[in-house]
């Protein structure tokens, strides 16, 4: 993108089957315009991650992610060295006989260096910076989110070996927290924040028709008052954007034009990720929501509501 404004980025991710709201859109134009990290939080399942990969769609460069998890380490994720080449290359100088003689940074510079993904991300020479998505940081341990702190401040690495490695051009970078734990104030100061929440209607159902544009208006509708009624529910986990798609998709591949309880029932495992939930939905409790989302759509329609367990509009015959 060549200018770049609040309203150019939310019609590229739009384009890009994104739906970014004014504020979303605001904090990523801040992030691209003051050079700064921006950290998402939210429910898992509300479009963070896809954030990172819609900007990099967006500029038309190259999505680095790093996946973060439970013992993620450095060599994991900055660099490690390339141990077969350097020994390899110690047998060369011993055969040439410059074993003695060679320094320790024959073996020990950046032509042995394995380059992971943070580390890929600062020394990129692509024309366009990449994005750089450090995604569910929230699920790496507190040592390594300290060791992101140089990276984030100043972008450099620093290698003993070598020294300190800068980028010429920082990547944009997005990070993303489910919340499982807190992350350190130390880490949020170098970042903007962003919470994403779970969308209202309006944006739900536009997000289906930017996802699923086949998708039959009625059953669209159905299936976005349904999930957001869910949502107030006592479930273990409550759906996210994403199972609302899947869902949608599932619904569709069983030929469904609206919703009926009996196929809700059938396609709840990609709605529902817990037993417990799934449970609490199948022996009358999927109906009875289904009433209560008929029951909704008829007072702002001003039509009789269908029987859930038919799908017929209640009424004389």
């Amino acid at each position: 993108m060549n200018q770049v404004s609040i309203d150019s980025l939310q019609a590229a991710f739009a384009t890009e089957r994104y739906v970014a709201d004014r504020d979303l859109a605001t904090a990523v134009y801040l992030s691209l315009t003051l050079a700064r990290p921006l950290l998402l939080e939210g429910e898992a399942g509300v479009g963070k991650t896809e954030v990172g990969r819609t900007l990099a769609a967006v500029l038309q460069t190259e999505l680095i992610r790093l996946q973060c998890y439970e013992g993620l380490d450095i060599n994991t994720a900055v660099y490690e060295w390339d141990y077969p080449r350097q020994m390899l290359e110690i047998r060369l100088l011993e055969a040439r006989g410059e074993a003695k003689s060679a320094a320790t940074r024959d073996i020990f510079s950046e032509e042995f260096l394995i380059r992971r993904p943070l580390l890929r991300a600062l020394t990129d020479s692509r024309p366009e910076p990449p994005v750089l998505l450090i995604d569910e940081i929230d699920r790496a341990d507190e040592e390594f989110e300290a060791f992101l702190l140089e990276i984030l401040a100043d972008f450099a690495i620093t290698i003993p070996e070598i020294g300190t490695i800068r980028a010429e051009r920082p990547p944009r970078v997005v990070v993303t927290s489910n919340r499982t734990r807190e992350v350190h104030d130390a880490l949020k100061r170098r970042c903007l924040y962003h919470w994403i929440d779970y969308p209202s209607p309006e944006r739900e159902l536009a997000i289906l028709g930017r996802r699923m544009p086949h998708l039959p208006d009625a059953l669209a509708r159905e299936v976005v008052t349904f999930v957001q009624r869910l949502r107030a529910a006592d479930l273990t986990k409550v759906p996210g954007i994403a199972e609302t798609i899947d869902w949608a998709a599932a619904l569709v591949a069983l030929g469904a034009q609206r919703l009926d309880a009996e196929q809700i029932e059938r396609s709840l495992g990609a709605l529902l990720k817990y037993q417990e939930d799934v449970t609490a939905l199948r022996g009358g409790g999927a109906a009875k929501l289904l009433d209560e989302v008929r029951a909704m759509e008829s007072r702002s329609t001003g039509r009789s509501a269908p029987s859930a367990a038919t799908g017929r509009t209640g009424g004389p015959g």
